[in-house]
């Protein structure tokens, strides 16, 4: 049986057409119109560089254009504004001589500080008197400073002083790294940062840990490095020796050469003679280091106890004594003229006074009369040659001798 027949009611639609009208209405919508974007070149700016606000998909043919500081169109924070028609710039009350404003909408800013860190909006006015506006921002950082090491002690004790040493100044969003000898920090437990790593804490310091130290610093826009600094670590100094190349040495001859023996590094050396500081003569010299002293040609007056002292700034200490000698030769040919005659003078008046005492005894022990005749008997008396004294053996004739001189001869004639 089939269904009464007569107008529908409704009319259906089939599925498959109800389906692509879902899809249109979904994947569809009406064209708009680009907006405006700000882009911040470059985006981390340095301080005292240039930045620009480049202006992206400016609406075509606007009548002008406006620069404002924050996100929000106030008349007080207008920096500058652009007329198209006519050309005209305008400064606002933010102006600060720094700022241009390109025809396509681009701020310049110059020589940024970081007071000019924040928000910058465009007002974009179109042909149709609508209003456009996009916000871009600004972050200035600081340019770092060359930091600067300082120490609460610059000449610690070796195994006995701690030293802290401070990476400076403090800046804001700054991070610190340490290098010791070009290297980055070893692990160790008398090694010690603080929490920010501004400071480096040395535990008991060694000559080892000296350094030299450098501290770094970095920002989002620069890296500087301080220069090296290192510790004058103060240790005790071990006792020198003393080493000689002859210890027995002939006057005028030589080069005696003694040397200071010592283990220590970055010490000075000081030669002393018989406990005093040595004063170098024109005989002596020193080697660049002070380690060797060379005498050429030795002298008499060299003769004596040599020692050397080593110090660092924090102590010092002194090798034991040795002892040089010094021999030498009585050389009679050295003896002057005037030397020689003064000698032979004096023998000449020796064995005068001699001559003289035989003739006193003769006088005094003689049978003679009073007067006599010359010489040394009894002066204007004839004498019988009985009375006359027995001869005599003949008396020698005396000479004498310095080393290969001779005196003139001496004939000592002894009466009795």
């Amino acid at each position: 049986m089939e269904p009464p027949s007569g107008p529908a009611s409704r009319r259906h639609v089939p599925w498959n057409r109800l389906l692509l009208a879902v899809s249109l209405l979904t994947f569809w919508t009406p064209p708009t119109t680009a907006q405006p974007t700000i882009e911040t070149m470059p985006p981390l700016a340095a301080e005292g560089s240039d930045v620009l606000l480049l202006a992206h998909n400016v609406a075509k043919n606007p009548l002008g254009y406006s620069w404002y500081r924050g996100e929000r169109i106030d008349n007080s924070q207008l920096i500058v504004s652009y007329r198209v028609a006519t050309n005209l710039t305008t400064k606002g009350p933010t102006h600060s001589g720094r700022e241009a404003l390109y025809p396509n909408g681009t701020l310049l800013i110059q020589s940024v500080t970081q007071k000019d860190t924040g928000s910058y909006m465009l007002l974009v006015t179109k042909d149709d008197l609508q209003t456009e506006r996009q916000t871009g921002q600004i972050h200035v950082h600081l340019v770092l400073p060359t930091p600067v090491i300082t120490s609460n002690n610059s000449k610690p004790w070796e195994h006995k002083d701690t030293v802290v040493l401070t990476c400076g100044p403090e800046t804001q969003n700054t991070s610190y790294m340490w290098w010791i000898s070009n290297q980055s920090l070893p692990k160790s437990t008398r090694l010690e940062l603080s929490e920010d790593k501004r400071t480096l804490t040395v535990v008991t310091v060694t000559r080892k840990e000296k350094g030299p130290y450098v501290c770094e610093t970095r920002n989002l826009v620069s890296i500087s490095r301080s220069d090296p600094f290192t510790l004058d670590v103060l240790y005790p100094v071990a006792q020198p020796s003393l080493q000689v190349s002859n210890t027995t040495v002939t006057e005028h001859e030589g080069p005696v050469v003694l040397t200071c023996l010592t283990d220590e590094t970055g010490v000075s050396i000081r030669w002393l003679f018989k406990g005093q500081s040595l004063l170098l003569a024109d005989r002596m010299t020193l080697s660049s280091d002070s380690s060797t002293l060379t005498i050429d040609p030795v002298s008499r007056e060299d003769a004596g106890a040599y020692q050397c002292e080593v110090s660092n700034r924090g102590n010092s200490s002194r090798s034991g004594p040795l002892r040089l000698r010094v021999t030498w030769r009585e050389n009679a040919q050295a003896l002057g003229v005037g030397a020689i005659t003064g000698i032979v003078i004096g023998v000449l008046l020796v064995l005068t006074l001699l001559a003289v005492l035989g003739c006193f005894i003769f006088l005094h022990r003689g049978n003679w009369p009073p007067a006599s005749t010359s010489g040394c008997g009894p002066s204007g008396s004839s004498v019988s040659q009985a009375s006359l004294p027995s001869p005599r053996p003949a008396v020698p004739i005396y000479e004498v001798s310095v080393g290969d001189e001779w005196s003139d001869p001496a004939l000592v004639r002894v009466l009795s």
